[in-house]
């Protein structure tokens, strides 16, 4: 086994294997930068350059690009609040708020040591235990694959913030929102509206872009601040190195998460979608004061990022031993695996171990070599933390517009980053937490499919009670609700620390605001249910589910909601005083002017074109709303010209809208 090793490892430092290796380190970091691009993506584009390559440097390139893009998209987890990819959307939480503490240099030191932690034990367990987990994996069956989903949503849903029931409903509305589009098992088409684009289900990244992009870009519009919230000569403790020393203070958190990872990444389907979640929610459970969690708690930081990049190498290992793909980046593997006429299972662990050892040592170098160089470079980047938002907000628009354009190349991906984008202002504003309803979409599939397989092969509900694994789950649940009462009840009767920066997600009070989306959402899950009328029963069963529990959820959250109204009522001396107090507080007029500056974009692209009615918009808002001058103004817009065209064009070869002046 040593010698095994040894040989992989040499196999590694070989050329070309090493130079693919740097190379897709390099693109990785780049893809998992950019929102809405991603590891996937990656495979996707670097798979066809591999078919002439030998093994060894073809999968140095693919797990090379393919471990590090879970450590570089903390960059926009923590810089804009976005989740740069799925596995970085509980490092949100906590990772936004050191950002306007002033702190993004201090998150970017303790995410980028503890990925190249976990990326390590991760790998390392993977070799020590791909001869003996094939009974772990398979023990695991659907009925257990859906209450994993379920403890998945309830974490999130329960630890997100302030309102368990809020975190329910939302992650509810997620659930619902992936029934649209055909129907798995009878394939009719579930509210379509009778629009092709929404056929095939609604895209994930229009989705999150704008319900977490959006939101922050409109707030910096609106008050032109930085990222960060305090100048950067007040800031404490924010440095590399202290983020460093936050890992080393948290050292038995690390490990366990680590491990947590690796393990939950084995599980096929669902360990990649919610090991983020699930370590961020052990992180809150097992900590002794978890007021500071949301609030910029630098645990809330590490225990993901630990997670997630240990999740890449757990998932391998159903792979290779078992031709079991762990997620839909191994399935890619999967099939660069049979390209080179490799078979998983004894053949890669007895033939072909030491090639099996190189694809462990090329995750565990580019992970330590990511970090470093991430390291180096994070300084620098955590100063756009404190420039001003006029001079972020159009750069970034262009980034999150044209990384929802990604999802298909439809117009349909604006108008749904768009839509998204004033739900999730007005969420944000009414103290309803988002990250639910992302986990949810993420999830919502699988659980329909394993739901259903289980109700037909099971008879009653032996699926459940003659199960052990389920019990376990379904245990782990109800924990997780206790522990989360526990937590909203100390907190509620905590006072609040008059120098926190933010609130965390979620945990706002505006009743005047939260109050007509509860209602927005009643009246969804009360349409649902009548618009399923007529489909046959496969297709009915999981809206009717989701949509009956979420009506019990929200009676509960309207009549709380109500009460709240009414004392704002009282306080304002009249309805009319706390609307416009509410909507005063939420600046909705200036946010609804910007909002009209997206959808210019949209009219202009029908006539124009995206490059065009980006560029302008680039042009304009500097001006208008960030008073510039004009040779900044068109200076920036060129730049935004040439990286739309050289970027999304010449590389990426992406489909543009096209328009009906210029084709």
């Amino acid at each position: 086994m040593l010698e095994s090793m040894i040989n992989g490892l040499l196999l590694v430092f070989q050329w070309p294997a090493i130079g693919y290796l740097f190379l897709g380190i390099l693109i990785g970091m780049w893809m998992g930068a950019v929102p809405g691009l991603g590891g996937i993506i990656g495979l996707v584009l670097l798979l066809p350059f591999t078919y002439e390559m030998e093994a060894v440097p073809a999968f140095a390139l693919l797990l090379g690009m393919y471990a590090v893009t879970s450590t570089s998209d903390t960059i926009a987890s923590v810089m804009l609040g976005i989740p740069g990819t799925s596995a970085s959307q509980a490092t949100v939480l906590d990772g936004y708020p050191l950002a306007k503490k002033g702190q993004a240099a201090r998150a970017f030191g303790a995410a980028f040591t503890v990925s190249a932690f976990g990326g390590v034990v991760g790998a390392l367990i993977m070799a020590a235990s791909l001869p003996i987990l094939l009974p772990m994996i398979l023990a695991f069956g659907v009925p257990e694959f859906f209450f994993l989903g379920v403890l998945g949503l309830t974490m999130v849903g329960a630890l997100a913030g302030g309102s368990i029931l809020k975190g329910l409903t939302v992650a509810s509305l997620g659930l619902l929102l992936t029934t649209i589009g055909y129907a798995a098992s009878t394939g009719v088409p579930r509210y379509t509206f009778e629009h092709d684009y929404l056929l095939e289900s609604l895209p994930i990244i229009p989705v999150v872009l704008g319900l977490f992009a959006l939101p922050e870009l409109l707030e910096m519009a609106v008050r032109n601040t930085s990222i960060a919230r305090i100048e950067a000569s007040d800031s404490k403790d924010a440095t590399l190195m202290r983020g460093v020393r936050d890992v080393l203070e948290n050292w038995w958190l690390t490990v366990r998460c680590a491990l947590l990872g690796t393990y939950i990444g084995m599980l096929p389907g669902l360990g990649v979608s919610i090991v983020d979640w699930i370590a961020y929610g052990h992180a809150v459970q097992s900590a002794k004061d978890k007021s500071k969690f949301g609030t910029g708690d630098i645990r809330g930081v590490i225990a993901p990022e630990a997670a997630n990049n240990a999740t890449k190498a757990g998932a391998l290992i159903p792979m290779i031993a078992f031709g079991i793909p762990g997620s839909l980046g191994t399935a890619i593997l999967l099939g660069a695996l049979v390209i080179k006429g490799l078979k998983p299972g004894p053949e890669m662990l007895i033939d072909h171990i030491e090639l099996t050892f190189s694809m462990v040592w090329d995750i565990v170098i580019a992970n330590l070599v990511a970090a470093g160089l991430l390291m180096i470079w994070s300084k620098q980047v955590a100063k756009v933390s404190f420039l001003p938002g006029h001079l972020l907000v159009p750069g970034v628009a262009v980034f999150v517009l044209m990384g929802a354009w990604l999802a298909s190349a439809a117009m349909g991906d604006w108008v749904s980053c768009i839509a998204f984008g004033f739900l999730g202002y007005w969420m944000k504003q009414g103290g309803w937490p988002r990250p639910p309803l992302i986990l949810a979409i993420v999830l919502g599939k699988l659980m329909e499919d394993n739901l259903q397989l289980s109700t037909q092969v099971y008879e009653g509900y032996s699926w459940i009670t003659g199960r052990p694994i389920v019990l376990f789950i379904i245990a782990l649940v109800v924990l997780t609700l206790i522990l989360a009462v526990k937590g909203v009840i100390k907190t509620n009767n905590t006072p609040k620390k008059e120098d926190a920066v933010i609130a965390g997600e979620g945990s706002g009070k505006n009743p005047i605001l939260s109050l007509p989306l509860a209602l927005l959402f009643l009246g969804i899950f009360v349409w649902a249910p009548i618009s399923a009328a007529g489909w046959e029963p496969e297709a009915q069963q999981f809206p009717l589910v989701v949509s009956y529990t979420a009506i019990i959820f929200l009676a509960l959250i309207i009549f709380t909601d109500f009460k709240e109204v009414l004392l704002k009522v009282r306080e304002a001396s009249g309805l009319g005083g706390a609307i416009s107090a509410s909507f005063e507080k939420a600046d909705f007029a200036r946010s609804t002017s910007f909002i009209a500056y997206l959808l210019c974009i949209l009219v202009a692209t029908v006539f124009v074109g995206q490059l065009i009615s980006l560029t302008a918009f680039v042009a304009i808002y500097l001006w208008r709303w960030g008073n510039y001058n004009w040779k900044i103004c068109l200076g920036y817009a060129a730049v935004s010209w040439a990286f739309i065209y050289g970027f999304y064009d010449q590389i990426m070869h992406l489909f543009f809208y096209p328009s009906m002046l210029f084709g």
